[in-house]
């Protein structure tokens, strides 16, 4: 979509009631989905301790890539499902899904079940993300997005700190699956996500259903979106296709490889950061604040990362975060007196997460309003396939006796990813971005 369109396509800016519903029903969704991602890492080191289902290392690598898995199912069937039955009801699924498929492993007597269990919690924490990115992309005012995903990403690593903590004060004294019957408890949410959520605008209006979205527009005074006519099944296999079109398939790449990197990284380092950590000398008490820290970073740098990202570009902060990243995480390996280690970890956690997440913004804000989750949902899904690989590479290296080596192939992984993204942005900078959006969106 050309430039002279955007000013039809955008959305007021997010200063009134519904854009604030959106974001803050979204941002709790994403706490959520960030307490059911985390806390697998969080229980691991108690289910290795105890040989709980006999667990070896290799077999919890395996079970942390179950659940990513999963998520690369639901990542890539995210944006066309979103598409066709809309943000809403796509959302409020999959924070049910994740709910039950919890209660599943709570209740679990076999690694099986419990595998199972990891697998279908991914598919709806897969599904969830780049739906919730999509929906306050929608909402974001001129000159924002990058803010305020990056805002909504703060739950993601809020649920992390949630889920050290739940570790800490439910697993020694109740047991493992206490942990797991918490993350149950986000489907007492999803009903009033279904009650108070709107759906997307674009949405309404590209399905034809304008009258609904002119009386939600009207009600909370925002700008109606145009579109020139109602999508059909034809047009969502388009947006697809549209990702490929003229020079956009080496920019579709470029992002592609940049998220395998960066979710190979992102949840090589979530899944054995404790473990890991224990295996450096750290005691696990330790080693779990080291989760809280490591997120207390991440809601640090996706506040930062969103302004700068802002101003100077989202692919060109990614590109500088994942060059940090890779510093810091080798430092992980390196032992240091426990407070110099809390810093390393905090400053890594700045920059890792919000890395990730600035490639996401780079692909909403260049993909145009009816193409973008799919844009989003398919950079999310081909990047899983990092994020099954990374799990079970810490799990092969620590099996084998090779544990020090993790936090060096998890650097590599963001040089990776600089290497991707920081490509992107050069391209970027002197001609229209590939996925329908000019280079002044950077």
């Amino acid at each position: 979509m050309s430039s002279s369109h955007s000013p039809s396509t955008s959305i007021a800016p997010p200063t009134g009631r519904l854009a604030l519903l959106v974001v803050g029903l979204c941002w709790l969704a994403v706490l959520f989905d960030g307490l059911d991602m985390f806390v697998y890492g969080s229980v691991l080191p108690h289910l290795l301790a105890t040989k709980t289902f006999g667990l070896t290392p290799d077999q919890a690598g395996d079970l942390g890539s179950y659940a990513t898995l999963g998520m690369l199912v639901g990542a890539l069937a995210a944006g066309t499902v979103a598409d066709r039955t809309g943000r809403k009801n796509l959302m409020v699924g999959c924070v049910a899904l994740f709910s039950l498929a919890s209660a599943l492993c709570a209740a679990s007597h076999s690694i099986e079940v419990f595998g199972l269990g990891r697998v279908l919690a991914g598919i709806g924490l897969g599904g969830l993300l780049p739906t919730a990115i999509s929906m306050v992309s929608d909402y974001a005012g001129r000159g924002r997005a990058a803010l305020t995903i990056g805002v909504l990403m703060t739950a993601h690593h809020t649920g992390g700190i949630l889920s050290a903590y739940v570790a800490k004060w439910l697993v020694e004294p109740v047991g493992w699956r206490a942990a797991f019957w918490v993350c149950v408890l986000p489907l007492l949410f999803a009903p009033v996500l279904a009650k108070f959520l709107p759906e997307s605008l674009s949405f309404l209006v590209a399905k034809g259903r304008t009258d609904e979205a002119r009386a939600l527009a009207d009600r909370h005074r925002v700008e109606l979106p145009q579109t020139e006519e109602k999508r059909t099944p034809a047009d969502r296999w388009d947006a697809l296709l549209h990702l490929f079109r003229a020079g956009a398939w080496l920019q579709t790449l470029l992002y592609w490889l940049a998220s395998f990197g960066g979710l190979l990284l992102v949840y090589g380092v979530a899944t054995w950061l404790p473990t890991l950590m224990r295996t450096e000398g750290y005691a696990l008490s330790d080693a779990l604040t080291f989760v809280v820290v490591f997120n207390l970073g991440g809601i640090a740098g996706m506040l930062l990362a969103g302004r700068a990202a802002d101003r100077f570009g989202a692919p060109r902060i990614s590109a500088l975060w994942f060059a940090l990243t890779a510093v810091g995480v080798h430092l992980f390996g390196v032992h240091m007196p426990t407070a110099l280690t809390m810093l390393v970890v905090f400053l890594t956690g700045v920059f890792l997460n919000s890395a990730q997440v600035m490639v996401y913004a780079t692909v909403s804000l260049r993909s145009a309003p009816e193409h973008r989750a799919t844009a989003v949902g398919w950079t999310s899904g081909i990047g899983r396939f990092g994020a099954v690989f990374g799990p079970w590479l810490g799990g092969r290296l620590l099996s084998s006796g090779h544990g020090d080596w993790g936090f060096t192939a998890f650097a590599i992984a963001g040089l990776w990813s600089m290497l991707f993204i920081g490509t992107a942005a050069l391209r970027g900078a002197s001609r229209e971005g590939g996925l329908g959006r000019p280079a002044e969106a950077r």
